[in-house]
């Protein structure tokens, strides 16, 4: 029986720990909270999941929350207009092809963590340094480190070539509330592009207390929506949430207006710098470390694709080691297993890193051309699901055009 241990309980590493428990290996998981360590403290992240990742969890059979989640069915995209108070650029909304959902992680987490104990597994409650992960290495044939966060992750060294940005692009903040109005007609995740101040979004999601939705922000450095350091309680961070709303966004104050807070734990702010980092450590002792997750691809939220990329890239480490047999995990073969899921990834990053820039000409008239043309609209939303279908469009002004074109050309012959 091979032996494989996963450091980090997250969107990576529980499906990765459980599904391997699955086929008879024998797995540790180590986690430094426990299940109920982790519902009474902060939510974590907004985690909307698009079809294709929630696929994955069906398929694996942990998409235990699938009929209490609302649904996610479309995005819609609004720039107020910069010289019109209360007016808007553009304003469009369109379907998904299928349902995304976005379950608290204080609920999933904790529920996954039970599981693997009760399906056998061995749970270790514990930090993980390099100490660790050398006793870990002694005793396992592979050791995967699947945490987003703390000293370790730092030890894999960033990939200089495939990280575009050294400092973080944004300040970021989430706010759950319940007593949002739903939007009319069908419910969707409503971005709100600000030039020169940042980005919200809102969204349908389940918590602990059931179905809420989640605010996000994302600020300019130093910029207005930059406000979140000097706020000392729950209730100022969900003053200051709707401050920015009322002040930026009109439309979305009045759905605010009698919003309150999940829970004191359901805020989080913070900053953290977009970063790719190569897939394998080296331990003092020779022994190898395999990354996966946000240990070694960790993008900006502004495209929602943190738990979506955790969730891929576990399938594709799952059938990498299952494909691997009882041959060594030798780092040629940790690197081809990154690579396997980078093919994917680069498209997702580079998309991601783009919405953190000013939008060049094409993208600006591609995103106004949405509002007009539904079939471009699709596309664009679509694109949430499977990023990389954004390409060549999305980056190159001439396949830009052609795609433009077209779509018109479609739109008028319906």
């Amino acid at each position: 029986m091979r032996r494989i241990a996963i450091v980090g309980g997250g969107q990576a590493g529980l499906p990765l720990a459980l599904s391997l428990l699955d086929r008879k290996y024998d797995v540790t998981l180590v986690s430094n909270r426990t299940p109920d360590h982790i519902r009474a403290g902060k939510v974590m992240s907004s985690q909307c999941m698009f079809d294709a990742s929630l696929q994955i969890e069906r398929d694996v059979g942990l998409n235990q929350w699938e009929a209490v989640c609302p649904p996610v069915e479309g995005i819609s995209l609004t720039v107020p207009h910069p010289e019109q108070p209360g007016a808007k650029l553009i304003d469009w909304s369109h379907r998904l092809d299928h349902i995304a959902q976005a379950v608290d992680q204080r609920v999933k987490m904790p529920a996954w963590l039970e599981l693997f104990e009760q399906r056998g597994g061995k749970l270790i409650l514990q930090d993980a340094g390099v100490a660790e992960l050398e006793e870990l290495a002694a005793t396992n044939d592979l050791v995967i480190l699947a945490a987003g966060k703390g000293e370790v992750v730092k030890l894999f060294e960033r990939d200089a070539a495939r990280s575009r940005f050294e400092q973080p692009q944004r300040a970021l903040a989430l706010t759950y509330v319940h007593g949002l109005a739903p939007t009319p007609e069908y419910s969707r995740v409503s971005f709100n592009l600000i030039p020169g101040v940042g980005e919200y979004f809102v969204f349908p999601a389940y918590t602990l207390s059931g179905p809420c939705d989640i605010m996000v922000f994302e600020g300019l450095p130093g910029g207005p929506m930059d406000g979140w350091k000097g706020i000392t309680s729950p209730q100022e961070h969900l003053a200051f949430s709707c401050q920015i709303l009322q002040t930026y966004l009109p439309w979305e104050a009045e759905r605010a207006r009698h919003a309150e807070l999940t829970d004191a734990n359901g805020i989080l702010a913070g900053t953290f710098a977009p970063t790719i980092r190569k897939p394998v450590l080296r331990l003092p002792s020779g022994k190898l470390v395999l990354g996966l997750g946000d240990a070694v691809v960790v993008n900006d939220p502004i495209t929602g694709q943190g738990s979506n990329n955790a969730t891929k890239a576990f399938r594709v480490y799952l059938d990498a080691i299952l494909a691997r047999g009882d041959q060594a995990y030798s780092e040629d073969w940790m690197n081809q297993t990154f690579e396997t899921f980078w093919h994917y990834a680069q498209d997702v990053v580079a998309w991601t890193n783009s919405m953190l820039m000013p939008p060049p000409p094409h993208l600006l008239n591609l995103l106004g051309a949405a509002g007009q043309c539904p079939p471009i609209a699709k596309a664009i939303v679509n694109g949430f699901n499977h990023p990389p279908s954004l390409y060549p469009w999305w980056g190159d002004e001439q396949a830009c055009e052609q795609f433009v074109g077209e779509k018109m050309t479609q739109a008028v012959a319906a």
